[in-house]
């Protein structure tokens, strides 16, 4: 699940382009605005750090998931977002800037949080007090990859803005090609993995998804905030950083049974978040 070469080596570089054009659109004043206005940052941790855990807790004792299956649905919940996040975001007009400043300070809580959910998890499910080391590589690995693309982009919009415009609707295109490419990439590639546990995990996974990012839009929405910056949440909570997830399963729990949710959820969620966007973007032209 996370040695398939194309995915692995593909997303990275994909991602890479995306960030550096996400970059084009955003200034050092975006960021400003994001740090004078900290309650959509707030919003966000809390249901990420706070509710999604335990959300996840209730679905697995109420689905009844074998003890590995159902601790692999709690380490996803308690992973930050995933990269891209801020593409979803970016295709529907969300707050980018708002969103990678949530990557980076979800990813350094995470080092905190994620030790603590799975070590609960460990313990109410498996019955073990193994110590979990916070995934720290994994964890700047996330950072570089977000933050310096993004800081080229800056760079070229702030020396030439021009450029940056002209760049502007190729871009968004090119976004949503690699977009489309992956999701058909990564179902084609885990097709045996979607047919051999679809049946017994999907439709939690999919509950859990469709919960992570509806209750990011509507706690932004409830806390007074924007379309854009609900929009941002939304997708910060509920696009996942599943390939942080498999690897804490398989290289730090050796619990390949563990790492079956966070890939079933790594597929789930770009299905799902597309649609997710288009239903924004179509509110938002109703609106």
């Amino acid at each position: 699940m996370d040695n398939n070469l194309i995915l692995s080596a593909g997303l990275p570089i994909a991602l890479a382009i995306v960030m550096t054009g996400l970059g084009l659109h955003l200034t050092v004043a975006d960021f400003k605005r994001v740090a004078s206005a900290p309650r959509a940052v707030i919003v966000a941790l809390s249901v990420q750090t706070g509710l999604l855990p335990a959300f996840a807790f209730g679905l697995v004792f109420a689905f009844q998931l074998p003890p590995e299956l159902g601790l692999g649905l709690v380490l996803l919940a308690a992973s930050p977002g995933g990269v891209t996040a801020n593409l979803f975001s970016h295709l529907a007009r969300g707050d980018v800037a708002l969103n990678i400043s949530l990557t980076a300070i979800n990813s350094a809580l995470a080092l905190l949080t994620l030790p603590i959910w799975v070590a609960l998890g460990l313990a109410w499910m498996i019955g073990s007090e193994q110590a979990v080391p916070p995934p720290t590589k994994k964890l700047i690995e996330v950072g570089l990859l977000v933050l310096f693309p993004v800081l080229i982009g800056m760079g070229l919009r702030a020396w030439k803005p021009a450029l940056a415009q002209r760049l502007d609707k190729p871009v968004r295109l090119l976004s949503t090609v690699i977009l489309v490419v992956l999701i058909a990439a990564a179902v084609v590639i885990e097709r045996a993995t979607l047919a051999q546990y679809a049946l017994a995990l999907g439709g939690v996974v999919l509950l859990f998804n469709l919960a992570s990012l509806l209750s990011g839009y509507w706690a932004g929405r409830l806390a007074n905030l924007g379309v854009p910056q609900a929009t941002a949440i939304a997708f910060e909570i509920g696009i996942h950083n599943g390939t942080l997830a498999i690897f804490v399963a398989l290289n730090v729990l050796k619990m390949p049974a563990a790492a079956v949710a966070p890939a079933l959820y790594s597929l789930v969620m770009y299905v799902t978040g597309g649609l997710f966007a288009w239903w924004i973007l179509k509110k938002r032209r109703a609106d």
